[in-house]
């Protein structure tokens, strides 16, 4: 038979067909996270770090969370952020940010706006003021503790009025004269 023969109908058996792959599910990419604009809310995942080999010295200030695996030397200013000195840093500064956690050596005053951590690797000479402190079995510190309070507007008391000195006289002097029931005897 050539190709171009046609050929006779031959009923063959049927061969099972691998049923169509199925369609992949479109997954919809996430809403990328919009930057808010309010201080204070850092981002997740938005931190500079000092690495290991880092030595800076002077001053530091930022809008975003600060880890110090390095030496740092000088001020830091991170108001709305958070500071973490990591167990390899060493730190000799005054640090003002709003959270501090410390699980290497920090020497000078640490303020915090929320709260200091010193973890048992910690080791910090100075001055904490914080609203929150803990401190982990292990850890090192030397220094004065302040606790920071919400204040609350004092409500002027009710007997705080002024009475003339003539009606505190008179007063004193009607409660002085006049008899007592135990006197009718």
């Amino acid at each position: 038979m050539s190709w171009w023969e046609k050929k006779s109908h031959v009923p063959m058996a049927r061969l099972a067909t691998p049923a169509p792959p199925k369609p992949l599910v479109e997954r919809t990419m996430p809403e990328p996270i919009a930057r808010n604009p309010v201080a204070g809310i850092s981002e997740p995942g938005r931190s500079t770090i000092l690495g290991p080999s880092v030595a800076l010295h002077g001053e530091l200030a930022g809008d975003e969370d600060l880890v110090i695996e390095g030496q740092f030397d000088g001020t830091l200013h991170l108001g709305d952020h958070c500071v973490t000195v990591g167990a390899q840093g060493q730190v000799k500064a005054e640090i003002q940010a709003t959270r501090v956690i410390v699980e290497g050596a920090v020497t000078g005053n640490i303020t915090a706006r929320e709260r200091i951590e010193i973890r048992k690797t910690g080791r910090v000479l100075g001055d904490l003021i914080a609203a929150g402190i803990a401190i982990e079995d292990g850890a090192y510190f030397k220094g004065s503790i302040e606790i920071l309070r919400e204040e609350s507007p004092k409500p002027a008391p009710a007997f705080a009025r002024a009475e003339p000195a003539e009606e505190k006289s008179r007063s004193r002097a009607l409660s002085l004269s006049s008899p007592s029931p135990q006197d009718d005897d």
